[in-house]
């Protein structure tokens, strides 16, 4: 058999054992109670949610709450019987706070659902083993109660697997009687762990103040290579953290886990509930409880359902309530002052203390510290229980971290040797409490921070969308502005050219008629006398009314090119032209009746013309006809009204249009109702108008 070295704990103290009142007698079974209360919540982390409701039938080992969080574990009926209420019940706690439990009325049938264990673990994987183990509901029974599938998934190999036997505790027995009755299942349920973790040395710690349960262990063992090691008995070599420490030699590090070193340790009890599971498809619905104290008359340990009343293995294991002085839930250094003896048993109960006023008798009055030190030399962690005590009276969070008050297992060995009997533990508890709770506030302000901030973040993006879209608007409309600007320009441009060349041949047609006045006035009045002078006038005048002609018809032909043409031109040469023609057949006329000289030679004057105004209109048609086809008329560009313009022209016309209809109403004499209306209708369109305004 081979020897492993151990390594000494710094610190510790030796408290009386006790053991001896509750391991002299095997394992016995409880009772089953007539009314079970099982709490949603039985270990670290987050509570389940009832999967039944009021009234339900449930079966023993029936599933009853389950939570889709990780950490956490499933709670199954240890009963079958009734679901009689979900609500808050006592809890053993030290608050003394009441949580949801489920309420079971048992009808004494103990009958069991249908069980699912795995035949062959050795040929299931880890994964499935992990998963079985979690729907067990299977937590740490030996101390916080830590979700058990949790730590079977670590994170880095695991090289080391401790078994933890060694319940430090003074009077608590409920490991010692397990490793002695029910080593066989202890074993199997290692197995199961190496299969699921392979790790390369396994170690199982015991006390040596157990030596029955070091004899039955080894004895179980048969050909496996796992190492069972007696310890010093000392408390408190329990703690998880310690327990390393004494075998490895090693500290796990502020903050770190004992995983992170590739270590994983499990309680014996835990292990016996791993081998049910899988095994024997049960999940986790009892557990072995040391009932003792010299206030019961016959202390043991009870393998009892989970949810049992206290009261009721008190009963069964004899109260004296007058020699009862202090009930508590675990032992006398870790434990609590049970609120209620109507509270349950629970996977974490592992001993309910009924103790006489001579085994605990009532501390002395705290006394100032002294700083004697005494604290610090039995501290396992290696802390300053006296500067944390001084820090957790100031509130002091940030020097109670910086000095690792996290760190404290809260084993009571300070509180033990302390001369001022200053209950420290219940400082060091009511600090973590404390900091928990700001952290909490923490962590909601800055959740709240992050939404706001999120929150400006998608009003800012939302603005600058926009303001983006606004600017584009504004690029758009400038656009469509700038293009009806230039083309208002170009047809001002064209018009002006046109202006300038109408202008131009009125101007010219002008001259034609008054030197064509001239020349008549003139050929009236040579007809009437005769002169040299009216007669030399006359052909000055001639002269004259000829170039004018020329300048007009040089004029015209110039106005009659595509770029200078105009309908309105034409429309012009078209009047020009009839006007000669109607001149020429009035003088033609006279010409006829008279026969004078005069007229003849008005006729020939008049002929020609109407021959020039009939070629400028040819010619002007001609120029115009193409582009007639090819471009409509010139006309005012109206530029394109926005949504908002045409809003308000449609809300102007609607205004009108009830204006229109109220005032014929008003002169049809319409009755009252009928104007009241058409009124109503012309205050609603004026008020939509006024809001577009």
């Amino acid at each position: 058999m081979s020897t492993w070295l151990i390594h000494p704990l710094r610190g510790g103290v030796h408290p009386a054992q006790c053991k001896t009142l509750s391991n002299q007698q095997p394992i016995q079974r409880a009772p089953l109670p007539k009314r079970l209360i099982v709490p949603l919540l039985q270990h670290l982390g987050s509570s389940t949610e009832a999967l039944v409701n009021v009234g339900d039938y449930v079966l023993k080992g029936q599933l009853l709450a389950d939570s889709n969080y990780p950490i956490s574990a499933a709670v199954h009926a240890p009963s079958s019987g009734t679901v009689v209420s979900i609500d808050p019940q006592p809890y053993p706690h030290a608050s003394g706070q009441l949580l949801d439990a489920i309420v079971i009325d048992t009808d004494g049938l103990d009958q069991w659902c249908e069980l699912t264990p795995i035949a062959d673990y050795q040929q299931a994987s880890a994964a499935q083993l992990v998963a079985h183990i979690r729907q067990a509901g299977i937590s740490g029974l030996g101390g916080a109660g830590f979700p058990t599938a949790i730590k079977l998934a670590p994170k880095t190999p695991i090289t080391t697997l401790i078994i933890n036997g060694t319940e430090c505790e003074p009077y608590i027995t409920a490991d010692d009687v397990l490793m002695r009755e029910k080593a066989a299942q202890l074993m199997l349920g290692i197995d199961i762990l190496v299969h699921v973790l392979q790790p390369e040395n396994v170690l199982i710690a015991i006390e040596d103040n157990k030596p029955e349960a070091i004899a039955a262990v080894r004895a179980a063992l048969a050909q496996r290579s796992y190492h069972v090691v007696p310890l010093p008995t000392i408390y408190p070599s329990g703690g998880e953290r310690q327990l390393i420490q004494i075998l490895m030699g090693q500290e796990v590090p502020a903050g770190k886990l004992p995983a992170d070193l590739g270590v994983l340790c499990q309680n014996v009890g835990t292990l016996v509930a791993i081998h049910d599971a899988v095994i024997a498809g049960k999940p986790l619905i009892s557990r072995i409880t040391t009932l003792t104290g010299e206030a019961l008359q016959t202390p043991m340990n009870l393998e009892c359902l989970i949810g049992t009343p206290v009261s009721e293995l008190l009963a069964f294991t004899g109260l004296q309530q007058d020699k009862l002085s202090r009930l508590i839930a675990g032992g006398p250094m870790m434990g609590f002052t049970l609120p209620s003896i109507d509270a349950p048993i629970i996977k974490t109960s592992n001993c309910i203390l009924a103790a006489t006023d001579a085994e605990l008798p009532p501390p002395a009055p705290a006394m100032p510290c002294i700083r004697c030190g005494d604290c610090a030399q039995v501290c396992p962690a290696n802390l300053l229980p006296q500067q944390l005590h001084f820090y957790a009276l100031g509130d002091d969070h940030e020097q109670l971290q910086a000095h690792n008050l996290f760190d404290c297992i809260e084993c009571g060995a300070c509180a033990y040797v302390c001369p001022s009997s200053i209950p420290l533990v219940q400082y060091y508890r009511a600090a973590k409490a404390d900091i928990r709770e700001h952290e909490q506030k923490l962590i909601k302000a800055e959740h709240a921070k992050e939404r706001f901030e999120f929150r400006q973040e998608r009003l800012r993006l939302e603005d600058e969308r926009k303001e983006a879209e606004r600017q584009a608007r504004a690029e758009r409309l400038a656009k469509s502005k700038a293009e009806q600007a230039k083309k208002a320009q170009q047809a001002q441009a064209a018009g002006d050219t046109q202006t300038t060349t109408d202008d131009e041949l009125k101007r010219l047609k002008i001259a034609a008629s008054m030197a064509q006045v001239a020349l008549k006035k003139a050929q009236k009045q040579f007809d009437t006398h005769g002169t040299d002078e009216l007669k030399a006038q006359i052909e000055q005048l001639t002269q004259a009314a000829a170039q004018a002609k020329q300048a007009l018809a040089e004029a015209t032909a110039q106005a009659s090119t595509p770029s200078a043409t105009a309908p309105d031109e034409v429309k012009r040469l078209k009047i020009a032209a009839s006007m000669a023609q109607v001149a020429l057949r009035k003088t033609q006329k006279q010409l006829d009746e008279h026969g004078t000289d005069e007229l003849k030679a008005q006729v020939v004057q008049l002929q020609a013309a109407a021959v020039e105004a009939k070629q400028a209109l040819d010619a002007a048609t001609a120029a115009t006809a193409p582009a007639a086809v090819a471009e409509p008329p010139a006309q005012a560009v109206k530029p394109e009204l926005s949504p908002a313009e045409q809003a308000l022209k449609k809300a102007k016309i609607e205004v009108a249009m009830k204006r229109a209809a109220l005032r014929k109403a008003e002169r049809n004499e319409a009755d009252a109702a009928t104007l009241a209306a058409l009124q109503a209708e012309l205050t609603l369109a004026e008020d939509g108008l006024a809001k577009l305004n």
